[in-house]
């Protein structure tokens, strides 16, 4: 079991369900529970021949491993959508779009991180093995399926990844409180990665400076930054916004 993914909640195991349901090994689910959302669930699974248990609340919990599980659990192999960003660059038509995130270590914070870069058809999410969070089970739930659907590369050095995204005509925009230009001076229609670094620290300073150019998000109000999730999805869909519209 040790080798296992545990896939906690609905969003999570119905998302593998639709993309790689021979990954699934096995489902437990609450016994009492026989609501619609639980049913669909079931007869998806049954569908695709997955196997399932119905078994107590504490069981569930202690699979769970203290993530929120709605009733529903599963154990899966680990799924690596990609191996690296060349796999990636390798397949795509149009411009690159990608989210470099430094340094990102809150689960939560990712989990909503994979789901606004699916929302905004980011190619793939790179991250620093050695200084960030990988893909956990609440990881997985907060991103209400989107790691099942966008690459997470967790690599062995950024600040070469970088370089390597560079070398195949990757503009790469880091953001910082620091930064004379704003997010809407960037041309989001070429070939990108937005570069984010974690609350407090910010990006490390080989990361900022292996960036084309660096950037803020304009603050308005009294608060002197944002959440990293909040500031990606407001840099992702600028992008999105100019790539929608051409301009």
């Amino acid at each position: 079991m040790a080798t296992h993914q545990i896939l906690a909640g609905f969003h999570a195991v119905t998302a593998r369900l639709r993309h790689a349901p021979d990954s699934i090994k096995e489902i437990y689910i609450e016994t009492s529970r026989k609501d619609k959302r639980m049913l669909t669930l079931v007869e998806q699974a049954e569908r695709q021949q997955v196997k399932i248990y119905a078994v107590n609340m504490d069981r569930l919990d202690g699979l769970a491993k203290g993530v929120r599980h709605q009733g529903v659990v599963a154990l899966a192999e680990p799924r690596q959508l990609a191996v690296n960003v060349h796999d990636v660059l390798d397949v795509i038509t149009g411009p690159a779009f990608f989210l470099i995130l430094d340094s990102v270590t809150d689960p939560h914070n990712l989990g909503a991180c994979l789901r606004t870069a699916d929302a905004a058809g980011v190619h793939a999410v790179i991250a620093p093995k050695d200084k960030a969070v990988g893909l956990t089970s609440t990881v997985q739930r907060v991103a209400c399926g989107a790691a099942d659907t966008v690459p997470y590369l967790m690599v062995t050095n950024l600040a070469r990844t970088m370089r390597e995204l560079k070398e195949r005509d990757v503009w790469l925009v880091g953001t910082t409180d620091q930064a004379e230009g704003d997010i809407y001076q960037v041309d989001g229609k070429r070939s990108m990665a937005w570069v984010m670094g974690a609350e407090g620290e910010g990006m490390r300073r080989l990361t900022a400076e292996t960036c084309d150019e660096l950037v803020r998000i304009p603050m308005a109000g009294s608060v002197e930054s944002l959440n990293v999730s909040v500031a990606s999805a407001v840099c992702l869909y600028e992008t999105r916004r100019q790539r929608l519209l051409g301009v």
